[in-house]
């Protein structure tokens, strides 16, 4: 229709630049008239590679992962590419069939938030020459890119606010997770728990089957049950969802928080600040996070030099109205 060959509708598309201005317009005339699309399935054929890369989250339902997936995608769309979102769901199987999946595909890389443990399919999609970055969860070794936060200092950090507001009596909500993310934040608060009071006696570690908000209502219940005098007085969660569910039920039973009990939650969601109680938590640079994953993956595709690096951003504590009361005679040392 257009009077060329069928390389120089291909030159129009992918190299508009070497295409002369009236033969570019006759083809894109024609194109809008025929209402043309290209086929992109034979181009991966052709190219060896598609113009996307997939993000494999652990729980799409968390909003720590959309921001840090609005992230990557900001990212791949400044480079006209788009990216394939899958939730693993912490499920193990799932993850190696959408690494499967994506590798069928062709994308350009993958980045990923493991499950518990690492899966050989991580590593069977680095041997087919695929791109591979890690996020929020540290390498296991030098030769691959990865993306993490302090979670160790991140527990402290929590730990420590509430002890020198005086609690002896402190949960942790999230305790049996196999995510090491999870099993770091532990680590912080016990360290913290044993440099103030002498012993861990005043940490009470539960461990809710879900790391959601109905998991943080069932840790919250089992802290209600428990007699006056060996309650915890402070929560610290592994992350904001389940410090909402404690809220939540804290509030039905009639605690006033902070003054009763104080709550402090992790990774710093939105949501944390709209809570009803806006909820103190350990902030975690979530689009940075997705940004500097992105941004390697994307160094590691293409045809320049790269350097493997393994970024840990540092997490912040902010302090909000359910921990910030001071309990009458706190010092933030001592004995419980």
């Amino acid at each position: 229709m257009a009077g060329v060959s069928v390389g120089t509708v291909s030159n129009v598309l992918n190299r508009p630049d070497s295409v002369s201005g009236p033969t570019r317009q006759r083809v894109e005339a024609a194109i809008a008239e025929l209402g043309f699309v290209r086929n992109e399935s034979a181009r991966h054929l052709r190219a060896g590679s598609s113009r996307t890369v997939g993000l494999v989250v652990l729980d799409i339902s968390n909003p720590f992962f959309t921001d840090m997936a609005r992230a990557v995608e900001d990212v791949a769309s400044e480079q006209g590419l788009a990216v394939i979102l899958c939730n693993s769901a912490g499920d193990a199987t799932r993850e190696a069939r959408y690494l499967d999946l994506l590798t069928e595909q062709r994308v350009q890389g993958v980045l990923i938030t493991p499950t518990a443990d690492l899966s050989p399919g991580l590593d069977a999609v680095r041997r087919r020459g695929v791109p591979l970055v890690l996020v929020d969860r540290r390498a296991p070794a030098p030769d691959q890119c990865s993306v993490a936060v302090d979670d160790v200092l991140g527990g402290r950090l929590a730990a420590d606010h509430v002890l020198e507001r005086g609690h002896r009596r402190i949960a942790f909500v999230g305790g049996s997770s196999g995510l090491p993310q999870v099993q770091e934040r532990h680590a912080g608060v016990l360290a913290s728990v044993r440099e103030n009071c002498g012993s861990d006696d005043a940490l009470t570690v539960l461990s809710p089957t879900q790391q959601t908000v109905a998991g943080g209502r069932e840790a919250a219940e089992r802290i209600v049950a428990l007699p006056a005098g060996r309650r915890p007085t402070a929560v610290l969660c592994a992350n904001d969802l389940l410090a909402l569910g404690v809220l939540q039920e804290m509030v039905r039973h009639g605690f006033a928080v902070p003054d009763d009990m104080a709550i402090v939650g992790y990774d710093d969601i939105e949501f944390a600040a709209a809570a009803a109680v806006p909820l103190s938590s350990v902030r975690k640079p979530r689009y940075e996070l997705g940004r500097r994953a992105a941004e390697l993956l994307l160094e590691e595709a293409s045809d320049e030099p790269h350097q493997h690096q393994q970024l840990v951003f540092e997490p912040q504590l902010v302090v909000r109205e359910s921990s910030a009361v001071r309990r009458p005679g706190g010092t933030g040392k001592g004995t419980p």
